[in-house]
């Protein structure tokens, strides 16, 4: 498929009655990994990932690095591909252009609870550099409302989301993150107050199934950096075993 056709793709997923479900992967062996299942419509990077893989902190891996490693997912699978493209880099427009050009169909931007103007011209910077490439392009577009949220009560952190939620799709988002660790009251009063099919959750431990957030009306599901933490501890439990006299498991898949 075109990048256009792939973009198109990716809408339909986030507009399909069932929860997308998106398994982050952070370079091309993971990639393929997950690709390489009958039930992957689509794939997700995690930035969390892909700057650890380089030694970053989250959200300090420079932009090119970022742009260089979708690309090479992208270019991996026929699958469309969306990224995380943590803020912007103080360019969204620019970024989005960037990702475009190496594959990328869609993103998550966050706001890191920027002033709500601000991040709103982001989502329009992100919109227009899109709409001039005659893409598609699918922004799931982040709010920190809850992970930037201090101690202030949840019930303001709900408004916040919902107000910036509606904001952002005013602005041509195609759908609102909101990370955090949702339960199915919070989740419902999100649903209620930004849309149906409008909310995008992540499946951190503690929350709720894929299954129960599609019932509440959720459209997507990813698992940010908890499929690299999964893998990485696979890695170190194997290398204490080792260590201890162990063997290799006989279950080990050839999956390189």
């Amino acid at each position: 498929m075109s990048t256009a056709d792939k973009a198109l793709a990716l809408r339909s997923l986030y507009e399909a009655p069932e929860i997308l479900r998106v398994i982050n992967t952070w370079d091309v062996i993971s990639t393929k990994a997950v690709a390489d299942l009958a039930e992957t419509t689509a794939i997700a990077t995690a930035g969390h990932s892909i700057a650890a893989t380089f030694g970053y902190d989250d959200g300090q891996i420079p932009r090119d690095l970022m742009i260089d490693m979708v690309g090479r997912i992208a270019a991996s699978t026929d699958l469309p591909v969306t990224a995380d493209l943590d803020d912007g880099y103080d360019d969204a427009g620019e970024t989005t252009r960037l990702a475009l050009a190496a594959g990328i169909v869609g993103a998550n931007v966050e706001d890191r609870l920027k002033p709500l103007a601000e991040s709103v011209a982001v989502v329009e910077s992100i919109v227009r550099a899109a709409e001039s490439e005659g893409i598609a392009f699918v922004l799931n577009a982040r709010t920190d409302a809850f992970v930037r949220a201090g101690d202030r009560p949840i019930p303001e952190s709900i408004a916040d989301a919902i107000e910036r939620g509606r904001a952002f799709l005013d602005a041509g988002a195609t759908c609102v993150f909101v990370p955090g660790v949702l339960d199915a009251d919070t989740t419902r009063q999100l649903v209620d107050g930004i849309g149906e099919r409008k909310i995008s959750v992540i499946g951190l431990p503690g929350a709720l199934t894929a299954a129960e957030y599609e019932a509440l009306g959720v459209a997507r599901i990813s698992y940010g950096p908890m499929i690299q933490r999964v893998g990485l501890t696979a890695v170190q439990d194997v290398a204490a075993s080792l260590y201890a006299n162990g063997v290799i498991p006989a279950s080990t898949r050839a999956l390189n």
